[in-house]
């Protein structure tokens, strides 16, 4: 009997991945230590999940100015580089493929991360959302607007980024260029309002994207470089979309096909958007045809629905994010139609192994089931 499309072998980039089940970037905060370094628990995390086709990690702050969650691990200093090749190796051992998520929240932060000075954003422009900082949930405040140089220093800091990944043994990084973070702003004309190289035009608005993939080429081969990007976020993070939201969108994601990546990663939207006549409600269908590589789709797939978004070629990889914190073997879940384990919400950001590493895999959960009765 023939496999069903979502469990067959994907060649991506030249590596292959045995299925095409991506597990998608979720923040877990479990990374509370003075260096904001990943442990041997956040290794076991990953290991657990080793069996999905890609592992894309959490998103990791490039830099201590890109920071705006408590206890995220970064991939700027050396300890977190130390730290993170705990999980590669585990992952390895595994047989698994694990990219890095790449990560500056821009105005989504707070100055109790800065020493008291603002975040950096495009414009000064206050997204009025929440930051989350050591006295939890904290309102956002307006922004400092970022001179050329701190742009420049930033698109020097994702270089930096990308090649300690290298060094930290990772198959690849991912730019996250979604979600209303520092990326984003650029991109969205309510969050970026400059009159510079970096606003204005859409051209103007994607440059920062683009400055970043060509100081990659010196670090890293684009081909295991990823762009998550989510074209139709609305009404979170700070993000609304306008006329040019998706035209802007569209040029990116023609232009990022000049650059051999590893992929891009695109979301569905996040609430809907039917109401906005200027919308795309079907992200994978509208932006396949324009993207000539491989397309990861993500946002609330099940097992029946990612077998028919790939069926329908709408996409080539499907990323599923919280099935994975309480499902460590979803792929023999989905392959076996067993029922899913459900996640404790209270501990998605707490620090420790609970609602971390304790989930069990089926064949344990049933060895414990049949222990009890």
């Amino acid at each position: 009997m023939a496999k069903e499309i979502l469990f067959t072998p994907y060649k991506l980039a030249g590596q292959e991945l045995s299925n095409r089940m991506v597990m998608a970037p979720m923040t877990r905060s479990r990374s509370d230590n003075a260096a904001h370094a990943p442990t041997a628990l956040v290794a076991e995390y990953y290991a657990q999940r080793a069996t999905a086709g890609l592992i894309v990690t959490e998103g990791a702050p490039v830099s201590p100015k890109g920071v705006g969650y408590i206890n995220v691990p970064g991939i700027y200093s050396d300890a977190q580089v130390e730290g993170w090749k705990l999980t590669t190796k585990a992952v390895h051992d595994k047989g698994g493929k694990i990219f890095i998520q790449l990560w500056h929240v821009g105005r989504i932060s707070h100055p109790d991360f800065h020493n008291g000075e603002l975040p950096l954003a495009p414009s000064a422009i206050n997204p009025n959302e929440k930051s989350y900082t050591v006295n939890g949930f904290t309102n956002t405040v307006t922004p400092k607007e970022m001179t050329i140089e701190e742009i420049q220093q930033t698109v020097q800091d994702f270089k930096n980024a990308a090649a300690n990944a290298v060094k930290a043994g990772f198959d690849g990084v991912e730019i996250h260029g979604a979600n209303g973070y520092l990326l984003h702003q650029f991109f969205n004309g309510t969050s970026n309002t400059r009159t510079d190289a970096y606003g204005g035009s859409i051209e103007n608005r994607a440059r920062i994207l683009f400055d970043i993939l060509d100081a990659f080429k010196e670090v890293i081969d684009l081909n295991k470089v990823g762009v998550r990007l989510s074209p139709s976020l609305n009404g979170l993070f700070g993000i609304t979309m306008d006329e040019q939201t998706i035209p802007t969108f569209d040029y990116i994601v023609q232009r990022l096909n000049d650059y051999n990546l590893a992929y891009l990663h695109l979301t569905e939207p996040f609430v809907p958007v039917d109401h906005l006549p200027f919308a795309v409600k079907e992200v994978a269908k509208h932006f396949r045809p324009l993207y000539k590589g491989t397309l990861i789709i993500n946002r609330g797939f099940n097992k029946t629905t990612a077998i028919k978004v790939l069926q329908d070629g709408d996409a080539d990889l499907v990323a599923f994010g919280v099935p994975y914190i309480a499902n460590p073997d979803l792929v023999h879940r989905f392959e076996t139609d067993a029922v899913l384990s459900q996640p404790d919400q209270s501990t998605f950001y707490t620090p420790g192994a609970k609602g971390y590493t304790d989930y069990p895999a089926l064949a344990e959960q049933y060895s414990a089931e049949l222990v009890t009765v």
